[in-house]
């Protein structure tokens, strides 16, 4: 795959071991005739490495060959997290530090998590772009102050702190992207 068609969420093979895009970055020459710099903040996959590339447009890298298995998060212990196949009911586990970032985000009944499985393990997590999630508590709403949108910090039922619009109030049910943790507006109802 050509560095200019990576995106985040892509697995890919460098020096023999797959690894995960988490963040990319596009640079653009301020020479005429320079090439475009594309710049990826990656993860090993099997060592958990942070790894920073900086590729040209052209360069390549092959895809890694995993399966993508549909889950569901069953439960976690101390330091694992358990999820079950939706088709044939396998389990898989994977530590709970290799997942830190996305337990923020895990609850019951989640739908649209993916397991990556590497060589007959599962090596990492894919969620939704957005989940939907319970206001466990904030301050009150306050009403009447000025025409600009302030922001609280609300606490969300995963424990996660987002800031939220200052109208809104506990027990309501927020939006919230899983790649950048801000609020994104009220569920649907």
């Amino acid at each position: 795959m050509i560095a200019k068609d990576m995106k985040r969420g892509d697995v890919l093979v460098y020096n023999g071991s797959p690894i995960i895009v988490e963040n990319l970055q596009v640079q653009t020459p301020s020479a005429r005739g320079a090439a475009t710099l594309y710049k990826f903040r990656c993860r090993n996959l099997i060592t958990k490495d942070k790894i920073d590339l900086k590729l040209k447009g052209s360069d390549a890298l092959d895809e890694a060959d995993f399966r993508r298995r549909e889950v569901t998060y069953s439960y976690a212990d101390a330091d694992t997290v358990y999820f079950l196949d939706k088709e044939n009911y396998e389990t898989y586990d994977i530590a709970k530090e290799d997942i830190s970032e996305e337990m923020n985000y895990l609850k019951e009944g989640l739908e649209g998590i993916f397991a990556l499985i590497y060589e007959e393990r599962c090596v990492a997590i894919s969620l939704p772009v957005t989940v939907e999630m319970l206001v466990t508590q904030c301050d009150p709403a306050a009403r009447g102050n000025s025409a600009t949108s302030r922001e609280k910090p609300a606490v969300i039922e995963t424990g996660l702190t987002v800031m939220v619009p200052e109208y809104l109030e506990q027990g309501e049910i927020i939006k919230v992207d899983t790649r950048t943790g801000e609020f994104l507006g009220r569920a649907n109802k």
